[in-house]
């Protein structure tokens, strides 16, 4: 349904004229099909002036068929210059009024047509005599979307120094998030962000792919959810009349598997955690799990900055990239640190095996951090002071490894030091980007460290974890020794792509509602096939 007349631009209003006048002509602007067969990227890097262009009645020209957007016109009285934009680039075209059947060209293309319109053409490649790669429309042109909405337009112009400066660009964050789909018209750059995410992913699965690990899907609504610390997104299953969750993380159900047999698996998935949003997180968030049986977190570290070297040179061709003001060099092997070694390293207080007291005396009053409180756990304490002291400073990628088992209720203990557990977290450009463990597959050791979850739960920490009654039966039956291994795939694609917030790597990040944009309204269906 349009939006009332009094809604519109002076622009949009003459768009909506230029449909029905290109309807009153006959002129369908939303036709079903274009047959495609070249791209702007593929006619621009393959055309060879001397192979392709015409010298005689024998030589056929290079006749291509192309469809996308216009992003600029230049109409010199009988023939015209347009850009077309497709999903690889953009290609300059050229149509003339002879080419176009009688009235076409000054009707149509001259008075109803605008920037932004979605056309397809199809006719012979040549150069201009100012050397750019041009498709003539002469052999059949047609428009196929009709644009309502002008676009923002991206001009240049050059000062008197020869310095190009661009204006009028869609620079606007809320409004590049909001609208994405602008967003990947005017910055092409966008587009590449988002190619390279695939690509990472990609890269990211022939590497698993290649060790025999399989690939699975677990539950996304979970009755108890677990496997990290925080709060779910909660829903309710009419027909079974139940409360269930977003999964936190795909960690339980993984590890079920190998309990059955499996000796490696994994999910790149979506999880969902009931958190604040920030530059680093988005409630919505892609996530790599992997857990194979009979490793350890030692080995697990050696197979993961092989992943992220690999993911780096299938990217840039190259193991260092670049983030922000610094160059990260992603060969391996990575650093090694400890935890508490970190932290006496950042702060020079030695806090292993400090009790509870003396930890919220460093942070509050010798650290004097901001965000301490007196109802702070040891576990969130500690993690405070690390996330405040050490790890904006690990630019190069670092493994940390040894954490107090306060922080880490999955994982196995220390073989060697009393108090922590076989975890390391890998830190680059300051951030976490993969968190491992030797696996916890003591069932009596789990349940013990379920109930103290608990009972930090019941002294009011929400983000503690639940008891999973069902993974510790599927743990009594015996789980095998395993490493696991999980990798924040929004994160590592904003450190390989230099991007600063997660948003930007996330094509539809979660935001405020816009102002005076209605909320939908929910109802319950009438049964269960309703939801079908």
């Amino acid at each position: 349904m349009s939006a009332p007349s009094a809604e519109l631009t002076e622009q949009e209003q003459r768009r909506r004229e230029e449909r029905d006048a290109l309807e009153a002509k006959g002129i369908n602007p939303y036709p079903y099909a274009w047959d495609v067969d070249a791209h702007a990227k593929e006619i621009v890097d393959t055309f060879d002036e001397d192979k392709h262009q015409p010298e005689g009645d024998e030589d056929p020209p290079y006749v291509v068929s192309i469809a996308g957007r216009i992003t600029s016109m230049r109409v010199m009285g009988k023939s015209a210059f347009f850009d077309v934009q497709d999903s690889t680039g953009t290609i300059q075209a050229y149509v003339r009024k002879n080419d176009l059947p009688e009235g076409q060209y000054d009707e149509v293309f001259t008075e109803l047509l605008d920037i932004g319109d979605i056309v397809g053409l199809k006719g012979h490649v040549f150069k201009t005599r100012m050397g750019e790669v041009t498709v003539r429309a002469g052999d059949d042109f047609q428009l196929l979307a009709k644009s309502l909405k002008p676009l923002p337009v991206v001009k240049e112009r050059e000062d008197e120094e020869g310095n190009v400066e661009v204006y009028n660009e869609v620079t606007d964050k809320e409004f590049r998030y909001r609208q994405r789909y602008v967003d990947l018209v005017v910055n092409p750059d966008v587009r590449d962000v988002f190619q390279k995410r695939s690509t990472l992913i990609r890269a990211m699965r022939d590497f698993l792919d290649s060790k025999d690990y399989l690939e699975v899907e677990t539950p996304v609504l979970q009755p108890v959810y677990g496997g990290a610390t925080a709060r779910p997104f909660t829903t309710h299953h009419n027909a079974l009349d139940m409360e269930l969750f977003l999964r936190i993380a795909d960690e339980l159900y993984l590890k079920r598997l190998l309990v059955g047999g499996f000796d490696g698996v994994y999910e790149i998935s979506k999880d969902f955690r009931n958190e604040g949003l920030s530059r680093f997180h988005n409630p919505e968030f892609t996530m790599m799990e992997l857990y194979v049986a009979y490793k350890d977190y030692r080995w697990m570290m050696e197979l993961t900055e092989s992943l992220v070297g690999t993911i780096a040179t299938a990217l840039h061709d190259s193991y260092e990239i670049e983030w922000q003001e610094h160059t990260i060099n992603l060969e391996p092997p990575f650093d090694r640190v400890t935890f508490f070694g970190a932290i006496e390293d950042a702060t020079g207080f030695d806090l292993y095996q400090a009790d509870r007291d003396r930890v919220y005396d460093v942070a509050k009053n010798e650290l004097h951090l901001d965000d301490i409180d007196e109802d702070m756990s040891l576990a969130k304490l500690l993690d405070e002071i690390f996330g405040e002291t050490v790890e904006p400073s690990l630019i190069q990628p670092t493994f940390v490894t040894d954490y107090p088992v306060e922080l880490s209720p999955l994982a196995k203990k220390h073989r060697e030091k009393e108090g922590l557990v076989e975890r390391f977290e890998l830190i680059i450009a300051g951030k976490e980007v993969a968190n491992a463990f030797s696996e916890l597959n003591d069932p009596q050791d789990q349940r013990e460290r379920f109930e103290e979850q608990a009972a930090m739960r019941a002294a009011g920490d929400d983000e503690a974890t639940p008891i999973d009654e069902d993974y510790l039966r599927a743990m009594e039956y015996g789980m095998p020794p395993a490493a696991g291994l999980g990798i924040g795939v929004d994160r590592l694609t904003m450190i390989m792509t230099g991007q600063e917030s997660i948003r930007d790597v996330i094509l539809f990040p979660l935001l405020r509602p816009e102002q005076g944009t209605p909320q939908a309204e929910t109802s319950e269906p009438e049964s269960a096939d309703a939801q079908q």
